[in-house]
């Protein structure tokens, strides 16, 4: 197979990726450049392949072309944000990733380059470092323009949610860092919300991110800003931990932050100063760190998505928020609250549940929690009209399966349709269970479901 063969494979190859491929010769002539790419730098492949590079990308000073580095340097890039200027003049934001290829003398033959378009999610990563900014003014000491939570908004009685907020009450009171366990919907950043306004820097901003909902290469730039010149159009611009400086960062779902940029955070926390995604300067920063996670801190470790040394450091004080289903004595109490309070939004005059409707809400098992339980009495409230009391034909829950009813030995012809339904997912759930020796992420995997929701299951149908 001689070396046009070669090149028309690669070229067909490169058509089936959804990522951009631009390959360039020694010569610096594009040979692949595939639909992807073309469509990315909104560019016609037949202005580009079998052109000289630099005729086609002028625009592109030499010294910042990572393609033209791979080959006169033989220089790898490896997952590098640039934001640059298409032939066109439109502004294009992208992760490229550019290698050297080398002959088996060692000598850089040609450069490959593979990008993936961001341009959206810069976008939108400028967009919240810029609202950040707008909310805490230079030289002028304020809080976000957020709602504020403190204790008073954690509605209930349980003695185990009452031991947890005597913890965070406590923990107000000092600097420690936090590391909050809790279950979607247990209210996670209202506790974290309570500890910052309940302590000496409710004065100072109180920021959060959702460390899965950027990727890394963006990520990194939120959490500890940009230096101009550290890649190709980048500015200076703080990041949240600048932003924060004095106050608080929460660092919700914080084992989906990248590994290796949980440990450029470790270092952070431990060395209390950040050092710019491509700068050289070391900025010193006093921010208290509260993060979450929504599965148990050693099932994370366990399954390599938290970093142990990480956890221990955050971990100073942990707080622990028990599920709905073991705090069900709040049910009432809860429910008479949201009642209230959707009662002014919808305007509606509902005081009080049925005892049929609050029976139904107490046998209900809540994966959802406190905010599956909040919207059940949105729901039912909107839909009432001039009711005062809301009966249980205004609950729209999820049918709930008897235990007693989806016991093994029961003859399916005489179940109904949810017991016999009930009877298959258990039955299924233990044969996949003793596949994968009882391993909960492996099991999960393979039936497709989130493992805190296989965990739910296990627990519901005590497996």
């Amino acid at each position: 197979m001689n070396a046009k063969q070669y090149e028309k494979i690669i070229q067909e190859l490169s058509n089936i990726i959804d990522e951009g491929i631009h390959i360039v010769t020694e010569e610096g002539k594009s040979i692949v450049y595939n639909q992807a790419m073309a469509n990315l730098e909104k560019t016609n492949r037949e202005d580009v392949i079998g052109k000289p590079f630099r005729v086609v990308f002028s625009h592109i000073p030499e010294e910042e072309s990572t393609l033209l580095r791979a080959l006169k340097q033989a220089e790898s890039t490896l997952n590098i944000q640039q934001t640059y200027l298409n032939r066109y003049g439109k502004e294009i934001t992208t992760v490229n990733t550019t290698v050297p290829i080398l002959n088996d003398y060692g000598k850089v033959v040609a450069a490959l380059e593979i990008a993936k378009d961001i341009t959206d999610i810069k976008t939108m990563s400028n967009t919240i470092l810029e609202l950040q900014r707008e909310a805490i003014p230079e030289h002028k000491v304020t809080a976000p323009k957020i709602r504020k939570y403190s204790f008073k908004d954690i509605i209930g009685q349980n003695r185990k949610l009452k031991h947890q907020l005597d913890i965070a009450a406590r923990a107000s009171q000092t600097d420690a860092a936090v590391f909050i366990y809790g279950e979607t919907g247990t209210g996670k950043e209202l506790m974290a919300q309570s500890i910052h306004f309940n302590s000496n820097r409710k004065d100072k901003p109180f920021l959060a991110q959702n460390c899965a909902a950027l990727p890394e290469s963006l990520l990194e730039g939120i959490l500890f800003g940009t230096a101009r010149g550290g890649f190709t159009g980048a500015v200076d611009r703080a990041g949240l931990f600048e932003q924060a400086n004095g106050g608080t960062l929460l660092l919700d779902e914080i084992s989906a932050m990248p590994y290796e940029l949980q440990s450029k955070l470790l270092r952070v926390l431990q060395e209390d100063y950040i050092r710019r995604v491509g700068g050289s300067r070391d900025i010193p920063i006093d921010v208290r760190i509260i993060a979450t996670v929504n599965e148990t801190p050693e099932e994370l470790i366990k399954n390599g998505l938290l970093r142990k040394d990480l956890y221990y450091r955050l971990n100073i004080v942990n707080i622990s928020i028990p599920p709905l289903r073991e705090r069900k004595d709040d049910i009432a109490t809860l429910v008479e609250h949201f009642l209230e309070k959707h009662n002014k939004r919808f305007k509606k005059e509902v005081w009080m549940l049925s005892d049929g409707a609050l029976e139904k809400l107490e046998n209900y098992d809540y994966p959802g929690n406190i905010r599956e339980l909040e919207n059940f009495i949105m729901s039912a409230v909107s839909l009432s009209d001039k009711e005062h009391v809301l009966t249980e034909k205004f609950l729209q829950m999820p049918q709930e399966v008897a235990m007693a009813n989806i016991q093994a030995d029961y003859n399916p012809e005489e179940m109904s349709i949810d017991n016999y339904l009930a009877y298959l997912e258990v039955n299924i759930i233990k044969e996949r269970m003793a596949d994968f020796g009882g391993n909960i992420s492996k099991t999960a995997e393979v039936l497709g479901i989130k493992r805190q929701t296989l965990q739910h299951k296990i627990k519901k149908y005590q497996i």
